[in-house]
């Protein structure tokens, strides 16, 4: 049975969601502005983009990956974990990595103690991965290097990780989704941070794909339905 607060939130959702013209495309202010009202749990609710693209998921050539860094970050201080050896663990340190380490490291993944939200990684240590790829693939930490995890440039990356660059992948359908941030965000970061994702995805357009590349772009709270936004292509 719902307790009065429940029901209290439950009810003012239905209002809010009776504001929302689902054939409609809104702006990224406005989009904002209703995405933060109903973003009603008893906790931060995350905001998440979700872009559907025009691509060919199953096509190599058109697989969209990259980084972004977002300007206010997402809200979240990530566990950062760098393998690797000699002078970059010293680099990794001054950088601020939480978990540096080499066979230790890897040792302490094969038991199952992953302790990290990335794993930043070496060239020259990636043979070394084959030991737990079984382990890192299925949990999405394996690093890779269209994502920027693996790297000689320990410090810029360790760095970009803790102050909010996040990584952008299509799933299966064609479509992305990412992050930007929280509930409690101002609405002018939220604007900044969904504005700097959509542009890097514009960006990272393959030659192959052809037609229209964004098919939609929609911005949703944790627990709230999506709004979708304008966009031009």
């Amino acid at each position: 049975m719902l307790g009065v607060s429940e029901r209290k939130m439950g009810k003012r959702l239905d209002e809010i969601i009776k504001l929302i013209d689902k054939n409609k495309n809104y702006d990224i202010p406005q989009a904002v502005i209703l995405v933060k009202k109903m973003a009603n749990a008893k906790f931060d609710e995350t905001i998440e983009v979700h872009i559907k693209l025009g691509i060919n998921p199953k096509q190599s050539d058109q697989v969209i990956r990259g980084t972004v860094s977002l300007p206010y970050g997402i809200g979240k201080i990530r566990k950062v974990a760098v393998l690797t050896k000699g002078e970059k663990q010293k680099e990794a340190k001054l950088a601020g990595a939480d978990i540096i380490g080499a066979d230790d490291l890897i040792d302490d993944i094969s038991s199952g103690n992953i302790n990290f939200d990335v794993l930043v990684v070496t060239p020259d240590v990636m043979k070394d991965l084959s030991k737990i790829a079984k382990i890192l693939g299925p949990k999405g930490l394996m690093p890779n290097p269209k994502s920027g995890t693996v790297t000689f440039n320990i410090a810029t990356v360790v760095k970009e990780l803790k102050n909010g660059r996040v990584e952008y992948k299509n799933d299966s359908f064609g479509i992305i989704h990412v992050p930007v941030g929280k509930a409690s965000f101002e609405q002018k970061k939220l604007v900044d941070n969904i504005q700097s994702l959509i542009d890097a995805v514009i960006k990272a357009k393959p030659s192959k794909s052809k037609g229209q590349y964004i098919k939609s772009i929609a911005v949703s709270s944790t627990m709230g339905p999506g709004i979708f936004i304008e966009h031009r292509m």
